[in-house]
């Protein structure tokens, strides 16, 4: 009964296509995210670079719960910057920002070395390549990004917009 009714229904009014910029076209995108992981990720590897190694219980469970959080959070500027990627920046952001392509594919390899080793170097270069897609994205959306010093335990800045 229902097919018969979606049928008639189909007939009067035919299904067209829809075109949106993503799934649900929200609007609604910010790569704040993206950033607070990566000073996580910055900050959980100089955690375990300052952890006193001595085989006790709480010395393993701490270095173990630094690393996993660690990788959770490379992990999640992955999607975030994936998200981004795929449904805000357009073909127009493209043209106005030649090398956004290079930066996004740099920040996810980045986001995956972060993961696999114990390299402040590495998860400082990861907050580097976020904190510049963000001011790509302020850009895009017709504002002035600045970098201020956060107040977070990395001592290293956060990009935000006027």
């Amino acid at each position: 009964m229902i097919n018969i009714i979606l049928k008639i229904l189909a007939f009067f009014w035919p299904l067209r296509p829809v075109f949106a910029h993503c799934d649900i076209p929200c609007g609604i995108y910010d790569p704040h995210t993206a950033q607070l992981a990566a000073h996580t990720v910055l900050r959980m590897t100089q955690l375990i670079m300052t952890s006193k190694v001595n085989n006790t219980q709480q010395s393993i469970h701490d270095i173990s719960r630094f690393t996993k959080v660690k990788e959770e959070h490379a992990e999640l500027v992955k999607h975030e910057i994936r998200v981004l990627w795929g449904d805000y920046f357009k073909e127009e952001h493209l043209k106005e920002y030649p090398h956004l392509h290079d930066l996004v594919f740099k920040t996810l390899k980045l986001a995956s070395k972060a993961r696999q080793e114990i390299n402040e170097d590495v998860a400082k270069d990861l907050l580097l390549h976020v904190q510049q897609i963000a001011e790509i994205f302020y850009k895009t959306k017709g504002l002035k990004p600045y970098r201020v010093a956060s107040y977070y335990p990395t001592g290293l800045e956060i990009v935000q917009y006027k």
